[in-house]
């Protein structure tokens, strides 16, 4: 299998760790999100998330002499900002008011189907292949297993809005890959939380909750922006640097699996059979469809839930 495959050779400890790091970092946001909306509206919880996040991230990349780069790119980094963060994050606040985390992480775990698709239809010349499409095929018959046990209860409105984060989450990286490949991608994804931060500040106005939520949820806003999102891409860039961009994508076949188990050991959620097979088919047709050529590495897959 391919993400087996991308490990052959050494691996440092120094790129293990972080590897690990990254597995858990960003498997814990969906059950932070779930305990957070609870007491207030998604778009509080945006504007906390980012607020935090831009305030620790901007100054690093300032120090490093990062920002110089986005003067005249304000047009793509905005629509960055928009597809990675605006829109996901508060989609994914809103369909946890309805569905568990664990079921909204397996459905985000089809991202790198998404994404395969996208460049398909992009104007992508290499051809689809025989194991791409087997993997497409079971890709799709593994979402279809994890939604198909759960629409008896679940709110269809909000499996669609994870439908539409696991898009958001596809295309992002393909504009940072063809408009911004060359601005420091911690430039752009400072940037991106302040923009964000800036438009949900007057959209939060208008929901912030009557009574101070309890330490449990400011406890998981504060979670989500430092760890998270901050401590996360500093994380995720070293990441990168320490083993390549193509061994780091192996992370968001990881996420998932440890959200559904974080959401199962901690907040009691149910986990079925066929979120179980489901997911399996998900993460196989994933490693085939996203095979990429002997010499080429595939594109990156951000899920900075």
């Amino acid at each position: 299998m391919q993400a087996a495959g991308l490990f052959k050779g050494t691996m440092s400890r120094r790129g293990w760790l972080l590897f690990a790091a990254m597995c858990l970092i960003w498997g814990v946001p969906y059950l932070l999100i779930k305990v957070a909306v609870d007491e207030m509206s998604p778009a509080v919880l945006v504007l906390g998330r980012t607020a935090i996040g831009a305030a620790l991230l901007l100054p690093i990349a300032a120090a490093r002499g990062e920002l110089r780069p986005l003067r005249g790119r304000w047009v793509p980094v905005l629509a960055f900002a928009a597809i990675e963060i605006a829109i996901p994050w508060v989609l994914l606040g809103a369909a946890e008011t309805k569905i568990s985390s664990s079921l909204t992480a397996l459905l985000i775990s089809g991202v790198p189907l998404v994404a395969v698709l996208i460049a398909r239809t992009t104007g992508g010349r290499e051809r689809l292949g025989l194991l791409r499409g087997v993997g497409l095929l079971l890709g799709v018959l593994g979402v279809a297993a994890i939604v198909g046990v759960n629409l008896d209860g679940a709110s269809v409105p909000a499996m669609v809005a994870v439908g539409a984060v696991a898009v958001c989450y596809a295309v992002g990286p393909v504009i940072l890959q063809r408009w911004l490949q060359d601005v420091p991608a911690m430039a752009v994804i400072a940037a991106s939380l302040a923009v964000t931060a800036v438009v949900y500040a007057p959209i939060a106005a208008f929901s912030f909750p009557e009574r101070t939520p309890s330490a449990k949820a400011l406890g998981s806003v504060l979670g989500l922006a430092v760890v998270c999102t901050a401590l996360a891409f500093v994380v995720f860039f070293a990441l990168i640097a320490e083993i390549g961009p193509v061994r780091a994508t192996v992370i968001t076949y990881v996420n998932p699996a440890v959200a559904a188990v974080l959401g199962v050991a901690i907040l009691g959620e149910t986990f079925t059979l066929g979120m179980g097979v489901g997911f399996v088919l998900v993460l196989a047709g994933s490693v085939l469809a996203t095979r990429p050529p002997a010499s080429q590495d595939r594109a990156l897959v951000l899920d900075p839930a």
